[in-house]
């Protein structure tokens, strides 16, 4: 993957960044150059050795085929779950953990559903909240939207099946 600054990319653990340049370092005499990302979600500034960016998972912006896949996940019929609630907070943990779009997707459609169904604990609550908001971002960048016009199109497309459209995007002049 080519980097450029300005660029928008996703980091598996702080989600989307934009690329603020590529810096080389010289750490015990080896030159290494690095990714200097800024974090969207906070303030806050990462470095990722070039060498590495794939094996961290830097990834570009999901395109129409990444896109068609999350709400494919997010429209799918709710998984397997476990009835207890301790067993479950640690299968979704776990998911979580891997930094996994689809699998983080996977865990809010389920932990939705089952709030508007049955409810959920305040730990699982929590756990949705923050597993929600990379999925959220994906979907806005994605789709050219804001984040509350994200969060309604992932709630619809949860709880009813409907697939989001893009905003259209007015071309550079």
């Amino acid at each position: 993957m080519h980097f450029s600054e300005g660029q928008i990319v996703v980091h598996p653990h702080h989600g989307p960044c934009t690329v603020a340049g590529l810096t080389t370092r010289s750490v015990r005499g080896v030159e290494t150059r690095y990714i200097d990302l800024a974090v969207h979600s906070r303030e806050m500034n990462i470095c990722v050795p070039l060498a590495n960016a794939e094996e961290v998972g830097l990834r570009q912006v999901l395109d129409a085929s990444g896109l068609e896949k999350l709400l494919g996940v997010l429209r799918a019929p709710t998984g397997h779950e476990e009835t207890g609630w301790s067993r479950r907070f640690k299968d979704n943990v776990d998911q979580l953990r891997t930094g996994d779009l689809l699998l983080t997707a996977k865990v809010v459609r389920d932990l939705t559903r089952r709030q508007a169904e049955k409810g959920v604990s305040w730990g699982e609550k929590d756990l949705l909240k923050h597993a929600r908001q990379p999925v959220v971002t994906e979907l806005a960048l994605a789709l050219h939207l804001t984040e509350e016009e994200a969060e309604g199109a992932l709630e619809e497309a949860i709880l009813h099946g409907v697939t989001p459209r893009p905003r259209a995007v007015a071309a550079a002049s």
